[in-house]
Protein backbone atom coordinates (compact mmCIF):
# COMPACT_ATOMS: atom_id res chain seq x y z
CA UNK A 1 0.00 0.00 0.00
CA UNK A 2 2.80 2.34 0.83
CA UNK A 3 4.66 1.26 -2.44
CA UNK A 4 1.24 2.39 -4.04
CA UNK A 5 1.10 5.47 -2.22
CA UNK A 6 4.63 6.59 -3.46
CA UNK A 7 3.46 6.13 -6.89
CA UNK A 8 0.99 7.90 -7.11
CA UNK A 9 2.96 10.63 -5.18
CA UNK A 10 5.69 10.82 -7.74
CA UNK A 11 2.97 10.56 -10.78
CA UNK A 12 1.24 13.85 -9.17
CA UNK A 13 4.24 15.61 -8.97
CA UNK A 14 5.65 14.59 -12.15
CA UNK A 15 2.59 15.72 -13.56
CA UNK A 16 2.19 19.00 -11.85
CA UNK A 17 6.22 19.66 -13.14
CA UNK A 18 4.80 19.05 -16.74
CA UNK A 19 2.00 21.11 -16.22
CA UNK A 20 4.26 24.16 -14.87
CA UNK A 21 6.86 23.81 -17.20
CA UNK A 22 4.16 23.45 -20.50
CA UNK A 23 2.37 26.56 -19.26
CA UNK A 24 5.94 28.28 -18.79
CA UNK A 25 6.24 27.64 -23.04
CA UNK A 26 3.30 28.62 -23.44
CA UNK A 27 3.58 31.70 -22.13
CA UNK A 28 7.06 32.45 -23.23
CA UNK A 29 5.74 31.81 -27.04
CA UNK A 30 3.16 33.78 -26.40
CA UNK A 31 5.54 36.87 -24.80
CA UNK A 32 8.05 36.59 -27.47
CA UNK A 33 8.13 38.93 -30.25
CA UNK A 34 6.68 37.26 -33.54
CA UNK A 35 7.98 39.99 -35.97
CA UNK A 36 5.81 39.37 -38.45
CA UNK A 37 4.59 42.87 -38.69
CA UNK A 38 5.62 46.49 -38.16
CA UNK A 39 9.74 45.10 -37.84
CA UNK A 40 10.16 41.93 -39.16
CA UNK A 41 13.67 41.84 -39.00
CA UNK A 42 13.85 39.25 -36.38
CA UNK A 43 12.53 36.68 -38.26
CA UNK A 44 15.12 36.56 -40.96
CA UNK A 45 17.53 33.71 -39.34
CA UNK A 46 14.86 31.41 -38.35
CA UNK A 47 13.44 31.06 -41.76
CA UNK A 48 16.36 29.46 -43.14
CA UNK A 49 15.80 26.29 -41.02
CA UNK A 50 12.88 25.54 -43.42
CA UNK A 51 14.82 25.39 -46.47
CA UNK A 52 16.09 22.32 -48.05
CA UNK A 53 19.65 22.51 -47.95
CA UNK A 54 21.26 22.43 -51.29
CA UNK A 55 22.48 25.96 -51.68
CA UNK A 56 25.31 26.93 -54.55
CA UNK A 57 26.02 30.44 -52.89
CA UNK A 58 25.36 31.44 -49.10
CA UNK A 59 24.81 35.36 -48.35
CA UNK A 60 26.30 36.68 -44.86
CA UNK A 61 25.70 39.85 -43.29
CA UNK A 62 23.81 42.70 -42.48
CA UNK A 63 20.75 44.68 -44.27
CA UNK A 64 22.95 45.11 -47.12
CA UNK A 65 22.92 41.79 -47.99
CA UNK A 66 19.19 41.34 -47.62
CA UNK A 67 17.82 44.11 -48.87
CA UNK A 68 20.30 44.33 -51.89
CA UNK A 69 20.60 41.12 -53.66
CA UNK A 70 17.39 39.00 -55.12
CA UNK A 71 17.85 35.50 -54.98
CA UNK A 72 15.07 34.99 -57.35
CA UNK A 73 16.71 36.82 -59.88
CA UNK A 74 20.01 35.02 -59.63
CA UNK A 75 18.08 31.76 -60.16
CA UNK A 76 15.88 32.72 -62.99
CA UNK A 77 18.54 34.53 -64.86
CA UNK A 78 21.39 31.71 -64.33
CA UNK A 79 19.91 28.69 -62.20
CA UNK A 80 21.86 29.50 -59.12
CA UNK A 81 20.63 28.47 -56.05
CA UNK A 82 21.14 30.72 -53.04
CA UNK A 83 19.87 32.15 -49.98
CA UNK A 84 20.61 35.11 -47.47
CA UNK A 85 21.55 34.67 -43.93
CA UNK A 86 21.30 37.88 -43.51
CA UNK A 87 19.88 39.81 -39.96
CA UNK A 88 19.52 43.28 -38.82
CA UNK A 89 23.15 45.25 -38.03
CA UNK A 90 24.55 41.83 -38.38
CA UNK A 91 27.82 42.16 -36.65
CA UNK A 92 30.66 39.96 -37.85
CA UNK A 93 31.04 37.88 -34.65
CA UNK A 94 27.62 36.97 -35.45
CA UNK A 95 27.86 36.69 -39.13
CA UNK A 96 30.94 33.78 -38.14
CA UNK A 97 28.73 31.97 -36.27
CA UNK A 98 25.55 32.25 -38.35
CA UNK A 99 28.28 30.77 -41.44
CA UNK A 100 29.42 28.04 -38.93
CA UNK A 101 25.89 26.51 -38.23
CA UNK A 102 24.86 26.96 -41.69
CA UNK A 103 28.01 24.50 -42.74
CA UNK A 104 26.08 22.09 -40.50
CA UNK A 105 23.67 21.58 -42.77
CA UNK A 106 25.18 22.15 -46.26
CA UNK A 107 28.74 22.61 -47.57
CA UNK A 108 27.96 25.70 -50.43
CA UNK A 109 30.31 26.88 -53.50
CA UNK A 110 30.71 29.93 -52.58
CA UNK A 111 29.72 32.35 -49.19
CA UNK A 112 29.33 36.03 -50.12
CA UNK A 113 30.08 38.18 -46.69
CA UNK A 114 29.44 42.01 -47.07
CA UNK A 115 32.34 43.73 -45.03
CA UNK A 116 30.51 46.66 -43.62
CA UNK A 117 30.37 45.44 -39.98
CA UNK A 118 33.93 45.36 -39.44
CA UNK A 119 33.50 48.82 -38.45
CA UNK A 120 32.33 47.91 -35.37
CA UNK A 121 34.69 45.95 -32.65
CA UNK A 122 31.60 45.46 -30.13
CA UNK A 123 28.04 45.08 -29.89
CA UNK A 124 26.10 48.27 -30.19
CA UNK A 125 22.53 47.40 -29.43
CA UNK A 126 20.95 44.33 -27.48
CA UNK A 127 17.73 44.37 -29.51
CA UNK A 128 19.72 43.55 -33.14
CA UNK A 129 22.00 41.34 -31.05
CA UNK A 130 18.50 39.27 -30.62
CA UNK A 131 17.20 39.85 -33.84
CA UNK A 132 20.39 38.13 -35.22
CA UNK A 133 20.89 35.42 -32.55
CA UNK A 134 17.17 34.11 -31.23
CA UNK A 135 16.18 32.99 -34.57
CA UNK A 136 19.42 30.07 -34.54
CA UNK A 137 18.58 26.82 -33.18
CA UNK A 138 20.55 25.53 -30.27
CA UNK A 139 23.77 24.36 -31.20
CA UNK A 140 27.60 25.40 -30.14
CA UNK A 141 26.97 27.92 -32.64
CA UNK A 142 24.33 29.62 -30.86
CA UNK A 143 26.10 29.74 -27.58
CA UNK A 144 29.15 31.17 -29.05
CA UNK A 145 27.08 33.83 -30.95
CA UNK A 146 25.61 34.69 -27.48
CA UNK A 147 29.04 35.12 -25.34
CA UNK A 148 30.75 36.84 -28.49
CA UNK A 149 27.86 39.20 -28.58
CA UNK A 150 26.44 39.90 -25.03
CA UNK A 151 26.46 43.48 -23.88
CA UNK A 152 27.92 44.35 -19.92
CA UNK A 153 23.91 44.52 -18.87
CA UNK A 154 23.28 41.10 -20.67
CA UNK A 155 22.55 37.78 -19.41
CA UNK A 156 23.24 34.62 -21.10
CA UNK A 157 20.23 32.68 -19.26
CA UNK A 158 18.09 35.73 -20.79
CA UNK A 159 18.95 33.39 -23.84
CA UNK A 160 17.97 30.44 -22.65
CA UNK A 161 14.87 31.84 -21.46
CA UNK A 162 13.81 34.53 -23.07
CA UNK A 163 10.53 34.74 -20.53
CA UNK A 164 12.83 36.51 -18.23
CA UNK A 165 13.71 39.06 -21.00
CA UNK A 166 9.80 39.34 -22.38
CA UNK A 167 8.42 38.88 -19.64
CA UNK A 168 7.23 42.40 -19.14
CA UNK A 169 5.28 42.49 -22.92
CA UNK A 170 1.98 42.16 -21.91
CA UNK A 171 1.26 45.38 -22.68
CA UNK A 172 2.47 45.14 -26.32
CA UNK A 173 0.16 42.12 -27.48
CA UNK A 174 -1.50 41.89 -30.37
CA UNK A 175 -3.83 39.33 -32.38
CA UNK A 176 -0.62 38.03 -34.59
CA UNK A 177 0.87 36.98 -30.83
CA UNK A 178 -1.78 34.21 -30.77
CA UNK A 179 -2.12 34.26 -34.58
CA UNK A 180 1.65 33.22 -34.81
CA UNK A 181 1.88 31.20 -31.49
CA UNK A 182 4.13 28.09 -32.89
CA UNK A 183 5.03 29.22 -36.56
CA UNK A 184 5.25 32.73 -37.96
CA UNK A 185 4.47 33.64 -41.24
CA UNK A 186 7.56 33.74 -44.27
CA UNK A 187 8.67 37.17 -44.71
CA UNK A 188 11.15 37.25 -47.04
CA UNK A 189 12.12 35.34 -50.16
CA UNK A 190 15.20 33.02 -49.32
CA UNK A 191 16.14 35.55 -47.29
CA UNK A 192 15.81 39.09 -49.37
CA UNK A 193 13.43 41.39 -47.61
CA UNK A 194 11.55 43.12 -50.64
CA UNK A 195 10.53 46.79 -51.23
CA UNK A 196 9.67 48.32 -54.74
CA UNK A 197 9.06 51.79 -53.71
CA UNK A 198 11.10 54.86 -54.78
CA UNK A 199 13.13 57.69 -53.13
CA UNK A 200 16.11 58.52 -54.39
CA UNK A 201 19.32 60.49 -53.21
CA UNK A 202 18.79 64.11 -53.30
CA UNK A 203 22.65 65.19 -51.61
CA UNK A 204 25.70 63.80 -51.52
CA UNK A 205 27.23 61.24 -48.54
CA UNK A 206 29.51 62.92 -46.48
CA UNK A 207 31.73 61.28 -43.93
CA UNK A 208 32.69 62.70 -40.16
CA UNK A 209 35.89 62.48 -40.13
CA UNK A 210 36.89 59.85 -37.58
CA UNK A 211 40.45 59.72 -34.98
CA UNK A 212 41.12 56.00 -36.18
CA UNK A 213 40.07 54.72 -38.99
CA UNK A 214 41.38 51.36 -37.97
CA UNK A 215 39.37 48.50 -37.46
CA UNK A 216 39.57 46.87 -34.59
CA UNK A 217 41.16 43.56 -33.39
CA UNK A 218 38.10 41.98 -32.77
CA UNK A 219 36.61 42.68 -36.20
CA UNK A 220 39.59 41.36 -37.83
CA UNK A 221 39.56 38.34 -35.78
CA UNK A 222 36.56 37.21 -36.52
CA UNK A 223 37.49 37.59 -40.67
CA UNK A 224 40.35 35.71 -39.95
CA UNK A 225 38.41 32.76 -38.27
CA UNK A 226 35.55 33.05 -41.53
CA UNK A 227 38.44 32.80 -44.27
CA UNK A 228 39.82 29.80 -41.96
CA UNK A 229 36.56 27.98 -41.82
CA UNK A 230 35.91 28.17 -45.24
CA UNK A 231 39.09 27.07 -46.13
CA UNK A 232 38.93 24.41 -44.32
CA UNK A 233 35.60 23.38 -45.60
CA UNK A 234 36.57 24.56 -49.18
CA UNK A 235 34.04 27.30 -49.61
CA UNK A 236 35.15 30.28 -51.64
CA UNK A 237 34.69 33.39 -49.50
CA UNK A 238 34.01 36.30 -51.41
CA UNK A 239 34.17 40.02 -49.97
CA UNK A 240 32.01 42.58 -50.84
CA UNK A 241 31.03 46.33 -50.06
CA UNK A 242 27.20 46.50 -51.34
CA UNK A 243 26.38 49.84 -53.29
CA UNK A 244 24.93 51.45 -49.90
CA UNK A 245 25.82 54.92 -49.74
CA UNK A 246 24.99 55.39 -45.70
CA UNK A 247 26.93 54.02 -43.62
CA UNK A 248 29.48 55.81 -45.32
CA UNK A 249 32.21 54.12 -46.30
CA UNK A 250 35.96 55.69 -46.13
CA UNK A 251 38.76 55.81 -48.61
CA UNK A 252 40.85 54.59 -45.07
CA UNK A 253 38.26 51.19 -44.52
CA UNK A 254 38.73 50.37 -48.27
CA UNK A 255 42.60 50.13 -48.22
CA UNK A 256 42.40 48.01 -45.07
CA UNK A 257 39.91 45.64 -46.55
CA UNK A 258 41.65 45.68 -50.23
CA UNK A 259 45.04 44.66 -48.64
CA UNK A 260 43.40 41.90 -46.42
CA UNK A 261 42.11 40.32 -49.35
CA UNK A 262 45.29 40.37 -51.75
CA UNK A 263 46.97 39.16 -48.40
CA UNK A 264 44.34 36.10 -48.21
CA UNK A 265 44.31 35.78 -51.92
CA UNK A 266 40.61 36.15 -51.67
CA UNK A 267 37.99 38.17 -54.64
CA UNK A 268 36.87 41.72 -53.47
CA UNK A 269 34.22 43.86 -55.08
CA UNK A 270 32.90 46.89 -54.05
CA UNK A 271 30.31 47.94 -55.92
CA UNK A 272 30.47 51.50 -55.02
CA UNK A 273 33.09 51.54 -57.95
CA UNK A 274 31.12 49.80 -60.71
CA UNK A 275 27.99 51.62 -60.78
CA UNK A 276 28.39 52.11 -64.85
CA UNK A 277 28.73 48.36 -65.00
CA UNK A 278 25.55 47.43 -62.59
CA UNK A 279 23.87 49.81 -64.32
CA UNK A 280 22.47 50.81 -60.45
CA UNK A 281 20.95 54.48 -60.33
CA UNK A 282 20.36 56.09 -57.37
CA UNK A 283 17.29 58.21 -58.78
CA UNK A 284 15.25 54.92 -59.60
CA UNK A 285 17.09 51.84 -57.73
CA UNK A 286 16.30 53.19 -53.21
CA UNK A 287 13.78 52.97 -51.92
CA UNK A 288 15.12 55.52 -48.72
CA UNK A 289 17.94 57.54 -50.33
CA UNK A 290 20.85 55.46 -50.74
CA UNK A 291 20.80 53.31 -47.51
CA UNK A 292 19.50 50.14 -49.33
CA UNK A 293 18.22 48.94 -52.78
CA UNK A 294 14.61 48.41 -54.00
CA UNK A 295 13.42 45.52 -56.11
CA UNK A 296 14.39 47.37 -59.22
CA UNK A 297 18.13 47.82 -57.73
CA UNK A 298 18.06 44.45 -55.99
CA UNK A 299 17.92 42.28 -59.27
CA UNK A 300 20.18 44.67 -60.98
CA UNK A 301 22.83 43.34 -58.47
CA UNK A 302 21.59 39.88 -58.61
CA UNK A 303 22.28 40.07 -62.64
CA UNK A 304 25.10 41.26 -62.31
CA UNK A 305 27.16 39.22 -59.47
CA UNK A 306 25.33 36.22 -61.06
CA UNK A 307 27.45 36.54 -63.90
CA UNK A 308 30.31 37.00 -61.96
CA UNK A 309 29.87 33.77 -59.85
CA UNK A 310 29.57 32.07 -62.82
CA UNK A 311 32.70 33.19 -64.76
CA UNK A 312 35.02 33.62 -61.91
CA UNK A 313 33.82 29.84 -59.65
CA UNK A 314 32.36 28.33 -62.56
CA UNK A 315 28.83 27.96 -60.93
CA UNK A 316 26.37 25.47 -62.86
CA UNK A 317 22.78 26.63 -64.03
CA UNK A 318 20.48 24.02 -62.25
CA UNK A 319 17.67 24.81 -64.01
CA UNK A 320 16.11 21.52 -65.04
CA UNK A 321 16.89 19.58 -61.65
CA UNK A 322 13.38 18.73 -61.40
CA UNK A 323 13.22 19.19 -57.29
CA UNK A 324 14.40 22.51 -57.72
CA UNK A 325 12.45 23.50 -60.41
CA UNK A 326 9.16 22.43 -58.60
CA UNK A 327 10.67 24.62 -55.47
CA UNK A 328 11.69 27.44 -57.28
CA UNK A 329 8.30 27.75 -59.01
CA UNK A 330 6.57 27.99 -55.78
CA UNK A 331 8.98 30.77 -54.89
CA UNK A 332 8.55 32.75 -57.96
CA UNK A 333 4.91 32.60 -57.46
CA UNK A 334 5.45 33.63 -54.17
CA UNK A 335 7.52 36.96 -54.95
CA UNK A 336 5.61 37.96 -58.13
CA UNK A 337 2.59 38.44 -55.59
CA UNK A 338 4.14 40.15 -53.26
CA UNK A 339 5.43 42.02 -56.22
CA UNK A 340 1.73 42.86 -57.24
CA UNK A 341 1.10 43.78 -53.49
CA UNK A 342 3.57 46.08 -53.00
CA UNK A 343 2.98 47.95 -56.14
CA UNK A 344 -0.42 48.39 -55.33
CA UNK A 345 0.34 49.13 -51.40
CA UNK A 346 2.66 52.30 -52.91
CA UNK A 347 0.30 53.14 -55.64
CA UNK A 348 2.62 52.42 -58.06
CA UNK A 349 2.21 50.83 -61.65
CA UNK A 350 4.13 47.93 -61.96
CA UNK A 351 6.47 48.71 -65.68
CA UNK A 352 7.68 45.44 -66.30
CA UNK A 353 4.21 43.92 -66.04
Amino acid sequence: MEKADQRRRFVRIAVSALIVAGSLYLLQRLLMPKYVDGIVEGAFVAEYYREEKDHDVIFIGDCEVYENFSPVKLWQEYGINSYIRGSAEQYIWQSYYLLEDTLRYETPDVVVFNIQSLQFNESQNEAYNRMSIEGMKWSPSKVGAIFASMKENEHFLDYVFPILRYHSRWSELAPTDLEYLFKTKPVTHNGYYMRVDVRPVESETQGRILGDYSFGDKAWEYLDRMDALCREKGVELLLIKAPSLYPYWYPEWEEQVEAYAEAHDRRYINFLEIQDETGIDYNTDTYDAGLHMNLSGAEKLAVWLGRYLQTEFGLADRRGEAALDAAWKGKIAAYDAEIEAQYKLYGMERKDA
